[in-house]
C-alpha cells in the first residue's frame, strides 16, 4: 500500500496514539489481563461448577464473551478519553488547529487508536480465557461467527473511543474521566450481562437490563462466539450500530467546537 502525503498527518496522530499507550504497556495492557484473569479464575473456575445454564452450557464458557467485550470497551474508552485530557495539561490540543487534519480525520485517527488497545486487550483476555477453558474441557472454544465477532468488537470499540473523547473534551481532570468509568461505564458493563443471563432474572429486572446499549454489545460477541444470545441477533447489531452513530455525531461536533475555543 503506497502512503501518499495527505495521509501521513493521519497515520502519524494514530500511530503517535499506538506509541502513547505502549509506553506504559504494564498499565494499559498487562493491569488489564490480570483483572481478567482472576475474573476468569474465581467466577469461571472456582463458581462456575456450582452455575447450571441451559442447554448445557458452561458458565466459564458464557462468561469468556462478556469479559472480552468489557475488555475492548473499558480500554478503548480510558485511551481516547486519557489522551485528550493528557493534550489539555500538555499543550498538544492547541497544536491541532493547524496541523493539515479535518475534525473527522482527527476523530477516526483517535478512534482507531483507542480501538487498537481495546482489540490489543481483548484478544489477550480471549487468550487467557482459552487457557482457562481449556484446562477445564481439554478443548479450545472455537467462535462459531468470526465474522460477526470482529464486527461486534469493532462497533463496540470504536463507539467507546468516540464516547471517550466527547467525555475528555467536557472534563476538567483525569478525576472527571475516572469518575464517569467507574459511576457510569462499570456499572452499566457489570450490568450488561457480562456475569448473568436474563433467563435468571425477574421480568422486571429483565426489563431493565434491556434499556441498558451495552447489553446488546455482549450479547452480540456472545453470539458470535457460542451462537446463543438473551436478545436477537438482529436487535444486537441494531443497537450496536445506532450507538456507533450516535457516538460519532457527538464526538465530531465536540471536536468541531473545540477547534474554536482555548483549552
Amino acid at each position: 500500500m503506497t502512503i501518499t502525503p495527505s495521509m501521513r498527518p493521519f497515520l502519524t496522530l494514530y500511530y503517535r496514539e499506538i506509541r502513547r499507550f505502549l509506553k506504559v504497556i504494564v498499565q494499559t495492557i498487562l493491569a488489564p489481563i490480570v483483572s481478567s484473569g482472576l475474573y476468569l479464575l474465581i467466577f469461571g473456575v472456582s463458581l462456575g461448577e456450582r452455575i447450571n445454564l441451559e442447554g448445557g452450557l458452561s458458565y466459564l464458557a458464557f462468561l469468556i464473551p462478556g469479559l472480552v467485550m468489557m475488555s475492548v470497551l473499558n480500554n478503548s474508552y480510558q485511551n481516547s478519553s486519557s489522551s485528550i485530557v493528557s493534550g489539555k495539561f500538555g499543550g498538544d490540543l492547541e497544536d491541532w488547529k493547524v496541523v493539515p487534519l479535518s475534525p473527522t480525520a482527527i476523530l477516526w485517527a483517535l478512534s482507531l487508536g483507542g480501538l487498537t488497545r481495546g482489540l490489543i486487550v481483548g484478544l489477550m483476555t480471549f487468550s487467557v480465557g482459552q487457557v482457562f477453558f481449556y484446562v477445564m474441557n481439554q478443548q479450545f472454544l472455537i467462535p462459531e461467527h468470526l465474522g460477526l465477532l470482529f464486527l461486534f468488537l469493532m462497533v463496540g470499540g470504536l463507539s467507546f473511543s468516540m464516547f471517550g473523547i466527547s467525555i475528555a473534551f467536557w472534563a476538567k481532570t483525569f478525576d472527571h474521566i475516572s469518575g464517569v468509568g467507574s459511576f457510569v461505564i462499570l456499572p452499566l458493563i457489570y450490568l450488561g450481562g457480562v456475569f448473568f443471563s436474563l433467563d435468571g432474572l425477574h421480568p422486571y429486572w429483565q426489563l431493565v437490563s434491556k434499556a441498558n446499549p451495552l447489553l446488546y454489545f455482549i450479547n452480540g460477541v456472545r453470539y458470535s462466539m457460542l451462537g446463543e444470545s438473551d436478545v436477537s441477533l438482529a436487535v444486537a447489531l441494531s443497537v450496536s450500530c445506532a450507538s456507533l452513530v450516535l457516538f460519532y455525531g457527538i464526538a465530531l461536533v465536540v471536536i468541531k467546537r473545540g477547534q474554536y475555543v482555548r483549552w
